[in-house]
């Protein structure tokens, strides 16, 4: 995982702590790592406001939850990731998930065209003390 992530999932976990001890018997053990108040799972409801209030907050246009998942996937192929680790990454076993989930956007094709460009005609372009 990211360091930034790891130092908010402690973060998260120091303030989960806080809160079962002020729950006291209240507190709902269950293993989870996001919780109400009281050691509850969090209701779908609460996730998708908390979702959709994010959004909003980043002045980012709305979406599904879910959605995020195909932003991952994406971000993973936009840095280079190889099929094999991305699939690790997102949980999946089969690599048609890629395909599913992973878009291949504009900047990708920009490098690949930009590759392609140095690879097929900068190869061929005289050197520089026979111009």
């Amino acid at each position: 995982m990211p360091a930034q992530l790891v130092r908010l999932l402690v973060q998260h976990q120091a303030t989960q702590a806080r809160e079962r001890t002020h729950a006291g018997s209240a507190w709902t053990d269950g293993d989870w790592v996001f919780t109400n108040e009281a050691g509850a799972p969090i209701s779908p409801r609460t996730d998708w406001s908390h979702w959709k209030q994010l959004l909003k907050d980043a002045g980012l246009r709305d979406s599904r939850l879910h959605d995020a998942r195909h932003t991952a996937a994406t971000i993973l192929l936009l840095l280079g990731v190889s099929q094999p680790t991305m699939m690790t990454v997102m949980g999946w076993s089969n690599p048609a998930m890629a395909q599913r989930y992973a878009h291949v956007v504009d900047p990708i094709r920009r490098d690949v065209a930009a590759r392609l460009d140095v690879l097929l005609w900068d190869a061929v372009q005289p050197p520089p003390e026979l111009e």
